[in-house]
């Protein structure tokens, strides 16, 4: 089997609960790349949710709802879980060390709760508009699960790993080079461009300032990335951008070839 199909399917069982034939890419890092693909992936088994629940059933709210069920249950619940994780480190610790500890607690404390609250309640009513407007789902849609995923990669090539004792992400960070992510990038860029035009490429470019933001929160308050802050990074990109695309919507079209 190819190195860049290795990768391709390594990416895919890192990011979701899929056990796909054949061996993982020697170098997880190889994976990397392969990142907003497999977000695309990701975001087309929304789209078909969305689609087959309407045309059925008629009813967006109710579709939206199975459709972010879709996405927690394709993502085992971890990007969740680690959003979960580090929201409570942050609020809870006062020490970097703390935060750390607190993050690996598998209990869900207060903040934690209410942020999944406040992203699955955001998540559903943005699902729910997209629903309504089923001629631009297609193409606008994936474009949250594209870019919240190339977030998870530059944040891999650019901070160090926060856990001196090491952890499931450690050999992403310890692996990676800067290149793995400039082919991420252009990966996403492509797919971007193919779904929405120049609106696209525009995102792309609001995704590496946002992620730059979150970088450096995570830099001062943690000194690094883990599991969980990627995690926290890919469900806070894609939330942000399901309300944007929402919020948009009926001018994107205008742009989205398919529409």
């Amino acid at each position: 089997m190819p190195d860049f199909i290795r990768g391709f399917l390594t990416a895919l069982r890192t990011l979701t609960v899929l056990r796909l034939p054949g061996r993982d890419a020697a170098a997880l890092a190889a994976a990397v790349p392969w990142f907003p693909v497999a977000g695309f992936f990701m975001g087309a088994a929304v789209c078909l949710t969305l689609e087959v629940t309407v045309q059925g059933l008629n009813w967006p709210s109710g579709a939206a709802v199975l459709a972010v069920l879709v996405n927690a249950l394709l993502t085992g619940g971890l990007h969740l879980d680690g959003l979960a994780d580090a929201v409570d480190g942050w609020r809870g610790g006062h020490t970097r060390e703390r935060r750390l500890e607190i993050m690996k607690d598998s209990r869900i404390g207060a903040m934690g709760a209410l942020a999944l609250i406040m992203v699955l309640l955001i998540q559903v009513v943005a699902l729910a508009r997209l629903a309504s407007m089923m001629r631009c789902t297609f193409t606008l849609l994936p474009l949250a699960f594209i870019l919240s995923r190339l977030a998870m990669a530059f944040l891999v090539v650019s901070l160090p790993y926060a856990r001196a004792a090491g952890g499931t992400a450690e050999a992403f960070v310890r692996e990676v080079r800067g290149w793995h992510f400039i082919l991420a990038l252009l990966l996403a860029s492509a797919l971007c461009y193919v779904l929405a035009g120049a609106p696209g490429l525009v995102a792309v470019l609001a995704t590496v300032l946002l992620t730059l933001a979150l970088r450096g929160w995570m830099q001062r308050t943690f000194g690094g990335v883990t599991g969980d802050l990627l995690g926290c990074a890919c469900v806070v990109v894609e939330t942000a951008w399901l309300f944007v695309l929402a919020a948009a919507a009926p001018r994107l079209c205008a742009w989205a070839w398919f529409c």
